[in-house]
């Protein structure tokens, strides 16, 4: 076992504030295991930052009409607020704009360019003329080549996590003005990962196959199964790390060569500022390096940055990458862009006393391995239900007793009966079996544990009913109020990595101050935590309910967003730009009818369908499978334009183009050619 831990989150993007999918997938799972490390007295450098230099900045800068400085110095200052109140314990958040992360990244990159690690190359990236500018892949959206999503981005689908280029885009658009971009010649300098690959392959495929979890594992042996190809980590753009050579004049590092060395310049700054060796952190190999992350990171994390670190030859690589789904809200994705989300800083604003309902919440119904979804009555139901009649009631049960029979000192004990002893054996059980949970990065699991064991105390004291007996024998409910207040006391220090908050507050409720001798071992062992002639203090609720009149407040905020988001897809689009007669006539627009459809597999939105064009029977994908089944279309006259350069789809060349529209309810219906001459196959539009 490790006594040293180097602990990174993902660096959030500073184009917006920090809401619950965040948390639920990185922050919350990260806190809970650096404070149960600390707690088991192992050396913690827990580490995280403002990522900011993504081209999301500068979309948003572009959208607000502000720099792009402008944009971060306001996100860095939010979330790194949200994260203090909400007790993430940070042992460090930087930002990836100071000085010692331009110094380091471009450190990093001139080790590896003077070593030859790079291959600079000259290619065709796309070009936006209007902008006058290159776009790097966020400023690129289109249909995503192998699941058909109609707003993957020019490095990743978010919709099937697939990663890829730019120019793989079908119908790619400029983000900047949406425009079609051209392609046009530009030097950059890429990351060969083909050359690592026999390396990678070992390191993941054979030595972390069992221990890290399925779907880290699965991805990236997709990725490796598919052939690992260069991977540029320059860019053409105004913002960020200039390259640090000559001859790059123009061009920064890629954010995502940048944003993992931001793990290593923030532990300097840490440690320059805790007079510590930050190299003990990434360059022992008796340091333990954990990256958590949410699961669009994980190439990231798991391909691209252990390929540097294993270029420079010096760092150690990451022994686990627990990567969690994605959490969703009230049954729809999360959307910055769309303002669905719970946003840290309003929630603190609404709940100022309930970071831990969150926390637990969170914690309960973590995406560990799948997505989940986030809803206000769950939350209301888990609090109350939970956290208030389970947890909440035992503590308030013990200490009400304790000052109403004892004036609020610990009894000791007299003979222990059978059942006080099967008490106490389970709860020197809990924390080994809440210990094996949190080493396996099942923190769902563990939080269940602490319920379970608050459980144990409820049944303890309702079995045993101390309110009667103490009328008969006042020395059997000594020994009764003993046990309770060691399960108590254990859930003070048990409680910590979940319930900080509430930990503290118990602690001081029991009046446990800093006590050194508060370890989870001691409890493992069987040892007191509170003895005999320790005074608690007056009793003070744990938790609270939560009102439904509190729940509709955040139900009717959600609806609102929702009822402004319908109202803006209802608003019709603009006129595009004017078009010459010589472009129009180019486009071979024909009827056809369909003869067969099924739906593809493992696709959300793909239809394969059979198409008589009247000049042939061709296969056409089509991305209409929410608003039609097969069955729906098999039979359908249809316009299709003929004449579309095929593209493969996962794996089938699609020959042509359903021509579709929208209604003012934004449904998906076909341009009807049922006009046409006597319904002929092959008609031609024009």
């Amino acid at each position: 076992m490790s006594k040293r831990y180097t602990i990174t989150a993902a660096l959030p993007y500073t184009n917006g504030p920090i809401h619950i999918g965040h948390l639920a997938g990185v922050y919350v799972p990260a806190d809970i295991y650096a404070r149960y490390q600390r707690l088991q007295g192992r050396d913690v450098a827990f580490i995280c930052g403002s990522d900011e230099h993504g081209v999301p900045i500068t979309i948003k800068a572009k959208k607000e009409g502000v720099s792009p400085q402008d944009i971060v110095d306001k996100y860095h200052a939010i979330i790194k607020q949200s994260f203090k109140d909400f007790g993430i314990s940070f042992d460090n958040y930087s930002r990836t704009s100071a000085k010692i992360h331009h110094e380091t990244a471009s450190e990093f990159f001139k080790t590896l360019y003077d070593k030859d690690e790079f291959v600079e190359e000259v290619t065709e990236q796309f070009y936006d003329v209007d902008a006058n500018q290159f776009l790097a892949d966020r400023f690129i959206v289109g249909t995503c080549p192998k699941c058909g999503h109609e707003e993957s981005y020019g490095d990743q689908c978010e919709a099937c996590g697939t990663s890829h280029n730019a120019t793989d885009l079908i119908n790619p658009k400029s983000a900047i003005t949406g425009a079609t971009p051209t392609l046009k010649k530009t030097k950059h300098w890429f990351l060969p990962l083909d050359k690592h690959e026999s390396f990678l392959k070992q390191w993941i495929l054979t030595d972390h196959k069992k221990d890290w979890k399925p779907n880290v594992y699965g991805q990236c042996k997709s990725w490796i199964d598919d052939g690992l190809r260069p991977r540029a980590v320059t860019r053409d753009l105004n913002w960020g790390i200039p390259v640090p050579i000559e001859g790059a004049e123009g061009k920064v590092l890629y954010v995502w060569f940048d944003a993992p060395i931001g793990y290593i310049s923030a532990t300097k700054e840490w440690a320059e500022r805790e007079g510590k060796d930050w190299k003990t952190y990434w360059k022992q190999k008796d340091s333990k390096l954990l990256h958590f992350i949410g699961k669009d990171n994980i190439v990231f994390h798991c391909i691209i940055f252990p390929a540097m670190l294993k270029a420079e030859g010096s760092y150690i690589l990451p022994e686990n990458v627990p990567a969690n789904e994605f959490l969703n809200l009230e049954g729809n994705k999360l959307s910055t862009s769309k303002n669905w989300a719970v946003w840290l800083h309003e929630y603190l604003q609404d709940f100022p006393d309930k970071q831990d309902v969150l926390r637990y919440v969170l914690t309960a119904n973590a995406p560990e391995s799948k997505d989940n979804d986030f809803t206000w009555k769950d939350f209301q139901a888990r609090n109350n239900n939970e956290l208030v009649a389970v947890f909440g009631n035992f503590i308030n049960r013990v200490v009400v007793l304790t000052n109403k029979y004892f004036e609020g000192k610990v009894p000791s004990p007299n003979q222990l009966m059978s059942v006080d002893i099967e008490t106490l054996a389970k709860l020197k059980a809990f924390p080994g079996v809440i210990s094996s949970s949190i080493e396996r990065y099942r923190f769902r699991e563990a939080s269940q544990e602490l319920i379970n064991l608050a459980r144990l105390g409820n049944k303890y004291l309702a079995d045993e009913e101390p309110w009667k007996v103490i009328k008969l024998d006042e020395d059997r409910v000594k020994t009764v109020m003993f046990v309770a207040l060691q399960i108590a006391s254990a859930l003070a220090v048990l409680g910590e990595p979940f319930l900080p908050f509430s930990s503290r507050k118990l602690k001081d409720i029991l009046k446990m101050g800093d006590n050194s001798d508060h370890t989870w071992d001691r409890i493992s062992q069987g040892l007191e935590l509170v003895r005999a002639p320790h005074v608690i203090g007056v009793p003070e609720l744990l938790f609270s309910k939560i009102e439904d009149q509190e729940i509709q407040i955040q139900l009717d905020k959600l609806q609102e967003r929702k009822n402004k988001n319908t109202a803006e897809a209802k608003q019709l689009d603009p006129q595009k730009e004017a078009i010459s007669y010589e472009d129009f006539s180019k486009l071979d627009i024909r009827v056809g009818t369909i003869l067969s459809a099924e739906k593809m597999p493992k696709t959300k939105k793909l239809l394969v369908l059979k198409v008589d064009t009247g000049i042939d029977v061709r296969t056409v994908v089509s991305g209409i499978s929410e608003s039609y089944s097969p069955t729906e279309v098999v039979g359908k006259r249809v316009t299709i334009l003929v004449n579309l350069a095929p593209r493969t789809l996962r794996g089938v060349e699609s020959q042509g183009m359903i021509l579709m529209t929208e209604d003012t309810n934004g449904n998906l219906v076909f341009v009807s050619p049922e006009n046409s001459e006597k319904g002929v196959n092959g008609l031609k539009i024009s």
